[in-house]
């Protein structure tokens, strides 16, 4: 057994909505075995992971069988136990994943594609080896040891699991509909919302939490300073560096005291209620574990509280109690610890609603003072507390007292907050009674923190639970969803000079745009990334942009198959058309299932999706959005029966009549501009280019651009070697029309050609090619359409991509012989420099030539340098 290939599908894709790992698995000489096959594999697997038992496969009515175990016993193929392995694995590890999809490679026996949905990349690979190794071990016969591996997966899970309260806040924001990106898997770092309505997220610290309020809250001097100058409650003391002087200073306030490191966090090495001189010694040497500073200050008598302030209001109010276990009169303290440690509410670190209690010399000396050790027996109904602070995060517990909360408290809290410069914040209240205002009973704030812990408040051990990490979204984003609009388009042919249609119309518009094309990334019209920028990564830079308002994303096949979509769900969903190009890749192996591909843009719309009225393929898609989306036609027919139906129906659209484009809708129409007003359509040539002017127009107006707008953007967007280049760029070598493109497709080819043919009386001449991992059926085709169309015909290797040299050329070539037959009209030339030098020698002025599918105009420019400089100067000044 072989995991051949493996990519992580990001975002909505073909087989989900959510995240999921695509495997390619060869069960080599397991293929053809079913389950049932196997003696003694399906009981081996049961009782290595007994969970499996109980799985119910979606879609299986309730007792009515239909579950895992029982179709292992009616016999199955292994991919498909490869998957429920994986997933299950990943749920024993403690991140549950439920989705699993397994179907057969086309054209290649003993090949599976295995879809499972994941929560944690880091978790999902190292799961899915498992998993293969353990189905593959089983079949054989052989034992297989699965808790050392089992124990390692817990590991990696725990390792980068969100945070208890960073998931709470999460939580909020999606709830709401505000799109969470984590920055890595190895930091709890997130993006919340796009572009200009980005904010940035760490636990609870945010991108608006000051740099210096936190230094000053990690201060506790200087905390305390500024809220005593704030006329908030705090207790006297100092900061000192011996022993001797702690000593001094417990004595001068003359009163028990509390020792804590200056920049302490989390209570660690705080003791409280020292009386005597041994007492602050002890604390001290405690607290120089976690600081070189240490805090003495009077100790303010009563009980822990903790009031988290967001956005400038009270969100909650927690009475927080130390770590403690309650006797009976049976069990030693030790044994109670274990008990308690073993409620599954407790967990190490912040990945848990509670922390384990901690036997260390800090507990052994709080129960000392309360006359007990590890091995004491504590009577019925007596507690012993194991800790002189009452953080969550050294084993307290809370109960929530939001409503308790005086008015004076609450504006004292809010008040501290504002001092220090926190819009998070966690205030530490010792106080008698919290119902109480805090001057009439001696209480004090001890404490201002950032980035405050919101366990306690999600999930209080009594009281009414307090969505914190609500408030703390609420105060960070506003009334905004943190998106900004996004318009999505794929098609197979056309789709850069769309994308930058719009984009331009958006830009005339006065907002700034962020553009994905294949040429490459731009900002506001700037380029910042170059090369082929479809797919997953070019996307997520320009929604991570700060500056962008409005995305215009191309989304090209490619991008969907390897990594998702970029985006949950985009306003805008632009599908140019669907025809037959890079079939028999990754698993499309028809038209139909490139439009498969194509759809999961259409469907991620969430506003509009605008659809080729032209193309039966597109047209289906509209039965397939999501409910809600309006869907727009377009069509170059105005009397196209698919829009014409739309319209009666009071739908939108975008059609060509009398030599204008024209926006409708059941009740008016209105001509926006006229074909030859558009530099785009090359004098009303270009019919692909009108196209794709009107699916743009229509897109436009779906996400609320006006008449006038979009009439501006198409009327002054020139589509030329500098703005948009190899789509259509035109230029005049000594009376030859060139024109450079980037068509590599029949549908793109007969385009082009039918273009060229009407631009003027001479020959057309082409010099075409295309890659070479192509079927023989799809190059043959462009060899007919275009041995039919060009008088004369230069085919030459781009990227062999797999095959022999030489050996796409053949197949075009053969495909030409069988439009034209065999004719001395149709040139084979390998060295695409000697095609475009051959091509040209067949022209003479007057005559068009067509050159296809080059990687960059500089390949253009570089072969007539060689027999022409002066017209290759001239072309290159074009192109920067």
């Amino acid at each position: 057994m072989q995991i051949l290939e493996q990519r992580f599908l990001r975002g909505p894709n073909i087989h989900a909505d959510s995240p999921c790992l695509l495997s390619i698995v060869d069960l080599q000489d397991l293929y053809g075995r079913s389950t049932r096959d196997l003696p003694g594999f399906n009981e081996a697997l049961l009782n290595l992971l007994p969970s499996l038992r109980g799985e119910r496969l979606p879609g299986a009515a309730t007792g009515l069988g239909g579950g895992f175990a029982q179709r292992l016993h009616e016999g199955t193929y292994l991919g498909r136990v490869i998957e429920h392995v994986t997933l299950e694995l990943q749920t024993l590890a403690g991140a549950p994943a439920s989705y699993g999809r397994t179907r057969p490679v086309t054209g290649h026996p003993g090949q599976f594609r295995i879809v499972c949905a994941y929560q944690s990349e880091k978790l999902a690979q190292p799961a899915f080896e498992l998993a293969t190794e353990i189905v593959e071990a089983l079949a054989h016969g052989e034992a297989f040891d699965i808790e050392p591996r089992l124990e390692e997966l817990r590991a990696l899970a725990g390792r980068y699991a969100i945070g208890t309260s960073t998931a709470a806040v999460l939580t909020a924001a999606q709830e709401r509909g505000i799109p969470v990106q984590r920055i890595t898997e190895d930091a709890n770092l997130f993006l919340l919302g796009w572009g200009v309505k980005q904010k940035r997220l760490q636990a609870t610290t945010t991108g608006d939490t000051s740099f210096i309020a936190v230094k000053i809250a990690s201060d506790k001097q200087l905390t305390k300073a500024l809220l005593k100058e704030a006329g908030v409650p705090v207790p006297e003391g100092e900061v000192v560096t011996t022993i001797e002087a702690a000593q001094r200073a417990a004595r001068r306030l003359n009163a028990p005291v509390t020792l804590k490191p200056l920049d302490g966090n989390q209570g660690k090495g705080v003791t409280v209620d020292c009386k005597t001189p041994d007492d602050v010694a002890r604390a001290f040497e405690f607290a120089r574990q976690f600081g070189r500073r240490i805090i003495v200050e009077r100790h303010v008598t009563g009980r822990d509280y903790r009031v988290l302030v967001a956005g400038g209001q009270v969100a909650a109010a927690s009475c927080r109690r130390p770590a403690h276990v309650v006797g009976d009169g049976i069990k030693t303290v030790r044994e109670l610890v274990e008990i308690e440690n073993a409620n599954p509410a407790r967990g190490a670190g912040h990945a848990t609603i509670l922390t384990r209690i901690a036997l260390d010399e800090h507990a052994s000396d709080m129960l000392a003072r309360q006359g007990f050790e590890f091995d004491s027996v504590l009577p019925v109904g007596v507690t012993a507390e194991l800790r002189g602070n009452a953080n969550l995060s050294t084993g307290g517990t809370a109960e929530d007292v939001t409503d308790f909360l005086p008015d004076s408290t609450r504006l004292l809290c809010v008040r501290a907050a504002a001092k220090i410069g926190l819009d998070v914040a966690g205030i530490d209240i010792v106080c008698q009674d919290i119902s109480q205002p805090l001057a009439a009973q001696r209480g004090a704030v001890i404490e201002v923190n950032a980035a405050p812990g919101i366990r306690m408040h999600q999930y209080p051990s009594a009281g009414e639970p307090r969505d914190a990490g609500e408030a703390i979204v609420d105060g960070l984003m506003g009334r905004s969803n943190g998106r900004i609009p996004v318009i999505a388009l794929t098609g197979t042919n056309g789709k850069t000079t769309t994308t930058l249609l719009v984009a331009h119309t958006v830009r005339m518009a006065g907002q700034v745009t962020g553009v994905t094309t294949t040429e490459g990334v731009f900002i506001d019209g700037k380029q910042i990334v170059k090369g082929d920028c479809t797919g997953y990564w070019s996307a997520r830079t320009v929604l991570g942009a700060p500056e962008v308002e409005v995305a215009v994303l191309e989304t090209a096949r490619g991008g969907i198959l390897k990594r998702g979509l970029a985006f949950d769900r985009c306003d805008v969903a632009i599908v140019l058309n669907v025809a037959g190009d890079h079939l028999g890749l990754d698993g499309v192996e028809t038209i139909e299932d490139l439009a498969q591909v194509k759809a999961v843009v259409a469907q991620s719309a969430a506003k509009a999706v605008v659809l080729n009225a032209e193309d039966a393929l597109c047209v289906q898609m509209a039965r397939r959005v999501k409910p809600g989306a309006e869907v727009l036609f377009f069509s170059m027919e105005a009397e196209n029966p698919i829009i014409l139906k739309h319209l009666e129906d009071g739908g939108r659209g975008a059609y060509l009549q009398d030599g204008a484009l024209v926006l409708a809708d059941g009740h008016s129409q209105q001509a926006v501009i006229k074909v030859e007003s558009m530099p785009v359509s090359f004098g009303g040539l270009a019919r692909f280019n009108i196209a794709n002017a009107l699916a743009a127009a229509a897109g436009l107006m779906a996400a609320g651009y006006s008449h006038l707008q979009i009439a501006a953007g198409l009327s002054t967007f020139v589509s030329n070697g500098r703005t948009n280049p190899l789509r259509t760029n035109m230029f005049d070598v000594r009376g030859v029309t060139v024109i450079v493109d980037y068509a590599h497709n029949p549908a793109a080819y007969a385009a082009m050609a039918d273009m060229a043919r009407g631009m003027l009386p001479g020959q057309l001449v082409g010099i075409v090619t295309a890659p070479g991992d192509r079927r023989d059926s799809d190059l043959e085709e462009i060899g007919r359409v275009c041995g039919e169309r060009f008088d004369e015909l230069v085919v030459y290797e781009s990227q062999s991509r797999g095959r022999e040299v030489g050996e796409a050329v053949d197949l075009i070539i053969g495909g030409a012989e069988e439009a034209v037959g065999m004719s001395d009209t149709l040139h084979r030339e390998i060295e695409v420099d000697k095609a475009i030098r051959l091509g040209l020698s067949l022209c003479q002025p007057g005559d068009v030539l067509v050159f296809a599918c080059g990687s960059s105009l500089q390949v253009f420019v570089d072969a007539i340098r060689v027999t022409d400089p002066e017209s290759a100067d001239l072309i290159a000044a074009q192109t920067v």
